[in-house]
């Protein structure tokens, strides 16, 4: 019988046993396959049913990060020799497609011609580089940063208006009154003129007239420029009040000399009284 007893209580404890290993391993078997847990140390908790049991604390996950850094915009220039692809299609400065190439027969050229290597597009397949002159570079980093420049902030509204530059005097003033009500609200304007035909018209002088209208409120955000053959536009914002009050002082101060100028008349009137 004692020997029995034996037997049964040792059938009970080795299922106990199993149990516990099937609850904690079933546990790790159902995290995510992208999380892996590491116990640095174990400790001994009691439990009421067994005199002692491992148990696990402290747990340290190594997940890795669901969301890549975005990555950043290189800004436009000369790469030198850092290309980190071994195939390039290549633009020459002219802009003309010499094909896909070695990087290798890339630096050869941009050495031989004295010329400096650009990336335009690093998406394409294979990255699309082109050689350039240090003259284009700059000139096409001052493009950049004016169409920047002219490009609408977030939350600022832009406004559009279009016509010719044969446009009749009493339709320019309606125009210039609704760019007057535009800039008030602190929209950006901009305004497009086409070249009439036949038309002589300096195309600066007709905006700069836009202009004087809303002088008082208004600058240049984007100055008068040719966007393609016989079209010009340019872009007008709302003066910040720092430039709001340059724009008053410098004022008073072409007014003062008139002022001056009429103070000594006065005089000069009454002396010959």
């Amino acid at each position: 019988m004692t020997a029995l007893c034996t037997m049964k209580h040792l059938c009970q404890a080795t299922r106990n046993e199993n149990g516990y290993a099937k609850r904690f391993f079933g546990t790790l078997l159902m995290q995510t396959p992208q999380k892996w847990f590491f116990f640095p140390f174990w400790t001994v908790v009691p439990d009421p049913r067994k005199s002692t049991v491992f148990a696990l604390t402290q747990p340290f996950c190594t997940a890795e990060k669901s969301q890549t850094e975005p990555k950043r915009n290189t800004a436009f220039g000369s790469v030198g020799r850092r290309i980190p692809y071994r195939i390039l299609h290549v633009i020459n400065q002219d802009g003309e497609s010499l094909g896909n190439m070695h990087r290798a027969d890339a630096l050869k050229l941009m050495d031989q011609h004295n010329l400096k290597l650009v990336l335009l597009k690093e998406n394409a397949e294979p990255p699309v580089y082109r050689l350039m002159t240090g003259q284009q570079i700059h000139e096409e980093q001052l493009r950049r940063a004016e169409k920047k420049k002219a490009s609408p902030k977030p939350g600022v509204v832009q406004k559009e208006l279009s016509f010719s530059s044969a446009i009749a005097k009493n339709d320019l003033e309606i125009k210039t009154k609704q760019i007057a009500q535009w800039i008030d609200k602190k929209y950006h304007v901009k305004i497009t003129i086409r070249q009439a035909k036949g038309s002589n018209m300096d195309m600066s002088m007709l905006f700069d007239q836009i202009l004087e209208t809303v002088s008082e409120k208004a600058t240049y955000l984007s100055k008068p420029k040719v966007t393609r053959e016989g079209v010009s536009a340019c872009i007008l914002r709302h003066m910040s009040d720092k430039e709001l009050k340059a724009h008053q002082k410098m004022e008073n101060q072409k007014n003062t000399p008139v002022k001056k100028d009429e103070n000594e008349n006065l005089k000069s009137n009454e002396l010959h009284q």
